[in-house]
C-alpha cells in the first residue's frame, strides 16, 4: 500500500500515512473458532465465536474482508462523541481539540471495509469530514500567523494533519533563515555550487593493454 512521497520535505504520502495508521488496535467480534496468530509486530487470539478481541486494523480488515469478524466501531466514532467534538472546533477558534492521531486514516478504513459495522453511518461520515474541514481552516488560519522561529508547535494534530502543514512550515523557516542569515546562506549556496575536482587515474607505464 505504500507509495513513494511527491517530495523530499513530505516525508509521507497519504497512501504512507494510511499504512502506519493500520497498526492501531480495534476491536473485533469473530465469528469462528481460530488458534492464536502469530507475527512479528505481536500474537493476536485465540478467536471463539462472540468473544470481542483487539487486533491490529490491517487484520481486521482482512478478517472482515473473508467474513470472518465483525468490527466494533471505536467509542470516538458514535454521533455523540463526534457532534460533541464538532462544538469544540467551531467555539474555540485558537486551539484544537484532542482527537486520535489516526482519525482520517482509520475513518475512511472502516468506511471502505466495515460500512455494515457502524451505525448511523452517513451522519458519523458527515461529522467527520465536517471536523476534518474546520480543523483545516484553523490550519490554515495558524499558518497565517506564521513568523519567524526555530521551532513550530500546534497541539492536537493528527497524522495527516500534519504532514499537510509540514512542508509548508520547512520551507517558511528555511526561508526565514536565509533571510536572517544571508552570509552562511551564501556560503553553503557557493559550497553546494563548487563541482568536485576529480582526478584522473594514472596508468603504470609497465600496465598491459588488453584488445
Amino acid at each position: 500500500m505504500a507509495g513513494q512521497s511527491d517530495s523530499p520535505i513530505s516525508l509521507f504520502s497519504p497512501e504512507e500515512v494510511e499504512f502506519i495508521a493500520e497498526d492501531e488496535l480495534m476491536e473485533i467480534v469473530p465469528n469462528m473458532r481460530m488458534d492464536p496468530l502469530n507475527f512479528i509486530c505481536g500474537d493476536f487470539g485465540p478467536f471463539f465465536p462472540q468473544i470481542p478481541v483487539k487486533v491490529p486494523l490491517w487484520l481486521a480488515v482482512a478478517l472482515k474482508k473473508r467474513g470472518k469478524c465483525t468490527i466494533r466501531p471505536p467509542q470516538w466514532m458514535s454521533v455523540e462523541n463526534l457532534t460533541q467534538l464538532l462544538e469544540g472546533e467551531r467555539e474555540d477558534q485558537g486551539t484544537f481539540q484532542a482527537v486520535p492521531f489516526h482519525y482520517i486514516e482509520i475513518s475512511r478504513l472502516l468506511f471502505d471495509h466495515a460500512r455494515e459495522d457502524i451505525p448511523d453511518i452517513y451522519m458519523v461520515r458527515s461529522l467527520i469530514e465536517d471536523i476534518r474541514d474546520v480543523r483545516l481552516h484553523k490550519v490554515e488560519t495558524n499558518l497565517e500567523k506564521f513568523s519567524a522561529t526555530s521551532a513550530v508547535k500546534i497541539a492536537h494534530l493528527s497524522a495527516m494533519e500534519v504532514n499537510v502543514v509540514r512542508p509548508f512550515v520547512v520551507r517558511s523557516l528555511q526561508a526565514f533563515y536565509k533571510h536572517d542569515n544571508p552570509v552562511v546562506t551564501a556560503d553553503l549556496d557557493s559550497m553546494s555550487n563548487r563541482q568536485p575536482q576529480v582526478r584522473q587515474p594514472q596508468v603504470p607505464n609497465n600496465a598491459r593493454r588488453f584488445e
